[in-house]
């Protein structure tokens, strides 16, 4: 199992961020914000099989390409689309769904679920596409605590935190797949025991550790093969952080930091130069030199840099490479 990730859209240009899944056996995509043709180059099966759409704010350059995704999804048949995003998010899409004249609606399938994260709860509404989107039925609100994810799924988890970004939040969202537990080949040997169909009850969530299994002619405990077999590796992990300014200092970044501390790869906004600082402050954006430091307080393996301001030449964007480098040498550009 592992994280697979591609920025859609070039430097200078709207980008969005579509990380697959892949577990060896299934795969799930999730997009991360939907710019201005940033879907272009995507396969429309790949589209349609996106579970999870997260927006960081609705700021025109991270919204103007959901048409595209809506149109491919809008009556999707086989579960439902997840849309994520800051406060407002119900009123924004309800707006969005409702920006057609429908006709063809009645008897379609689509079902859309539209999650809106706050600091301490996280409200949920259901669209119908056989209501023409009309209105969306309320779902019961669930708390938000530091020690429970906002998305659980099987494979992985999903935690988003609210960010600084002028007069507005911007939601970061932080990926971690689930432990893996694989079989230790080694300790199969020393106990003889030949491989087979058994070894599938030992991942086999759904069955308890006091569950009898025979094996090789033996009865055996489960939970007594799973402690001599399993071997148990963390997880991947991907953070997504993009229009936020934070202060070194402030509870704001040392909250940032604890919160992406040791992530696997950093996909993070790169929009200023320190020389424009000044801007950067203004606009509510990080400059190179704080998302160096961002990345080498809070421990992150990689950084990749994103979402790279028009403002600069094509020469200048390796010049703020190699000025976030000098805080965090593990840095490099999205691909041009």
């Amino acid at each position: 199992m592992s994280i697979h990730w591609e920025i859609l859209g070039k430097r200078g240009e709207d980008n969005a961020l579509l990380v697959t899944v892949d577990t060896g056996q299934s795969q799930g995509h999730l997009l991360f914000d939907c710019g201005e043709g940033c879907l272009s180059g995507v396969r429309i099966s790949t589209i349609q099989s996106i579970e999870h759409l997260f927006f960081s704010h609705f700021h025109m350059d991270h919204v103007s390409g959901f048409d595209t995704f809506f149109r491919h999804n809008y009556n999707r048949p086989d579960g439902n689309v997840n849309v994520w995003g800051p406060p407002g998010t119900i009123e924004v899409m309800s707006h969005r769904f409702r920006g057609f004249s429908w006709n063809l609606h009645h008897n379609q399938s689509g079902e859309w679920l539209v999650h809106e994260i706050s600091e301490n709860a996280l409200a949920k509404s259901r669209f119908l596409t056989r209501e023409a989107f009309a209105t969306g039925e309320a779902l019961p609100t669930q708390p938000r605590s530091e020690d429970k994810p906002d998305l659980n799924a099987d494979t992985y988890a999903l935690k988003g935190i609210l960010l600084p970004h002028g007069n507005i939040p911007s939601v970061g969202y932080h990926l971690k797949e689930k432990d893996k537990q694989n079989i230790n080949p080694a300790a199969l040997q020393e106990l003889n025991l030949r491989p087979g169909v058994w070894l599938q009850a030992l991942t086999d969530t759904s069955q308890s550790d006091e569950s009898p299994i025979t094996v090789d002619e033996r009865e055996c405990v489960l939970g007594d093969l799973r402690k001599k077999l399993l071997e148990t590796r963390p997880g991947e992990s991907l953070a997504y952080l993009t229009d936020f300014r934070v202060t070194p200092g402030t509870p704001e970044w040392n909250e940032l930091v604890e919160w992406l501390q040791g992530t696997g790869t950093l996909v993070c906004e790169c929009q200023y130069r320190n020389a424009d600082r000044v801007l950067a402050e203004r606009n509510a954006h990080m400059t190179t030199g704080l998302v160096g430091q961002l990345a080498r307080e809070a421990g992150v393996k990689r950084l990749i840099l994103q979402h790279l301001s028009r403002r600069y030449e094509e020469a200048e964007w390796d010049e703020m490479l190699l000025e976030v480098r000098r805080e965090f040498p593990r840095a490099s550009l999205l691909s041009n």
